[in-house]
């Protein structure tokens, strides 16, 4: 049987807000605790992207302080995929990205950046955590 849903947990990283964000905020996402975990996977949706010269840029912490208050940047090495290629522009209306990390930290944090954003930017991103140490995993996420 082919059967992805019990190996995966899946969270919300950054909720979709009634909202969208209409400046250069930074969205920060939640801190996710990967305890039991081996991967995460943050996949990023958006939806129609206002601004016409807007760009958002995509960053990823660790750390093994559960309020990430001893947060870094991850390192290349530690993730699959690149900021770049997870990061969107004005032009990218209800596509998604993804990007992966595979350090040994415990906690993680994705984080969208936007850049010359004066118009609405609906986004949100879910945490998919994979290689369970027990499986399966609880439905429903808790």
């Amino acid at each position: 049987m082919r059967d992805l849903m019990s190996d995966i947990h899946v969270l919300p990283a950054l909720a979709p807000a009634a909202a969208a964000i209409t400046d250069n905020t930074a969205q920060v996402g939640a801190v996710i605790d990967r305890l039991g975990y081996d991967s995460v996977t943050f996949a990023i949706v958006t939806g129609t992207l206002a601004d016409a010269d807007a760009t958002f840029a995509v960053t990823v912490e660790h750390g093994d302080v559960a309020n990430l208050s001893d947060a870094a940047a991850v390192p290349a090495a530690s993730l699959v995929g690149t900021t770049a290629l997870a990061g969107f522009t004005f032009a990218d209306d209800a596509e998604t990205r993804k990007i992966g990390y595979v350090g040994e930290k415990r906690y993680v944090r994705l984080t969208i950046t936007p850049s010359s954003n004066t118009g609405n930017a609906p986004m949100a991103a879910i945490a998919i955590l994979g290689h369970p140490a027990q499986a399966p995993t609880p439905n429903p996420p808790v």
